[in-house]
């Protein structure tokens, strides 16, 4: 396996992932010596991203599975032990299902060769999607986006970001409006980061300002990834991207969602069967780490934090599909179950 990507890179039997808690402050690079780690990263959000999650569970069970050998009973349970870390996310359950369908008791050429497949396939895809979103922005748009969905979050370009970054390739005039993606502000820290160092002109904002952003006519469409989309068009991203779909609607803004094949989920009908991941209470209180430790709320307050929420179809202008576009109409009539 050969990998070299913005956040994860393999090579002569080494596997490192960027450390995106660290981000924009410090680049680190972690060295992943098994599953178990990368399960303890990919939970502790150092990997993050669903396309890149599949892919960097891929590669850690694959160069595991060569470096080791292990039984088939170990290699099953390892293998279900990455696909639980994270429960929202379906691009790494797919990409976990994948090697397994090709793994043939002690076959594990054949895993390594599968997850190289996986990796390739979403650098493959981030440029399908960003030429076919390229079609949706207009020189001098004002785009909005939230969360992170570019190199960090993904094995190439981006979902969302590639649009972006391929339009300013064509000499497209557009200013991108990053929400600070609240509690862990991985726009503020992530994509702005990454807007900063594809030189696309950007403005950072906190979430509850797109509202006055949208009245004020800054807002010629919104652009965001996905990290589950349902056969009927439901999808699942970053807690407030249905937020954002709602203040579409109402300022008739179009909302587009942009992510690969990989991860549409042809077991979820609607999106009242994704799971949402619930997190930690600490991430709402307050922040530690890299940044220090600050308490902005009294440590026996009550937290609701999910991970994400779920835009129903009715809201999406239309989904980006790595090289197709379905409408709303056609995400309606089930186009995605065909």
């Amino acid at each position: 396996m050969k990998m070299n990507s913005l956040a994860l890179q393999y090579d002569s039997g080494k596997l490192l992932v960027l450390d995106q808690q660290l981000l924009p402050q410090k680049e680190q690079w972690i060295a992943v010596n098994g599953p178990e780690q990368m399960a303890d990263i990919i939970r502790a959000l150092k990997v993050r991203g669903a396309p890149l999650i599949g892919v960097a569970a891929a590669a850690s069970l694959a160069d595991w599975g060569l470096k080791t050998k292990p039984s088939p009973s170990d290699f099953l349970s390892t293998a279900l032990m990455l696909r639980e870390s994270r429960p929202t996310a379906v691009n790494l359950m797919n990409a976990i299902d994948r090697l397994l369908k090709v793994f043939d008791k002690t076959n594990f050429e054949r895993v390594g060769e599968e997850a190289q497949a996986i990796f390739d396939e979403d650098v493959a895809l981030c440029e399908q999607m960003a030429e076919r979103a390229n079609d949706f922005i207009q020189s001098g748009d004002g785009i909005l986006t939230h969360c992170n969905t570019g190199g960090l979050a993904t094995a190439g370009r981006g979902t969302a970001f590639g649009a972006f970054s391929y339009a300013c390739e064509k000499g497209k005039k557009i200013h991108v409006y990053a929400d600070e993606t609240r509690p862990l502000l991985q726009g503020g820290r992530l994509t702005a980061w990454e807007l900063g160092k594809n030189n696309i002109p950007h403005t950072l904002i906190c979430d509850n300002m797109a509202a006055s952003l949208m009245a004020q006519g800054k807002v010629q469409s919104v652009f965001v990834g996905t990290d589950r989309i349902a056969l009927n068009g439901d999808v699942a991203n970053k807690i407030g991207t249905y937020g954002l779909a709602v203040l579409c609607h109402y300022h008739k803004i179009p909302f587009y969602v942009v992510g690969p094949k990989t991860t549409v989920d042809k077991e979820c009908f609607t999106g009242k069967n994704i799971p949402i991941e619930q997190r930690s209470d600490e991430e709402v209180l307050g922040v530690s780490g890299a940044f220090g430790k600050v308490r902005w709320a009294p440590d026996t307050t009550s937290v609701h934090n999910p991970a994400f929420d779920v835009t129903p179809v009715d809201l999406i202008t239309g989904i980006i599909l790595d090289g197709k576009y379905f409408s709303q109409k056609e995400l309606k009539e089930n186009a995605l179950s065909k």
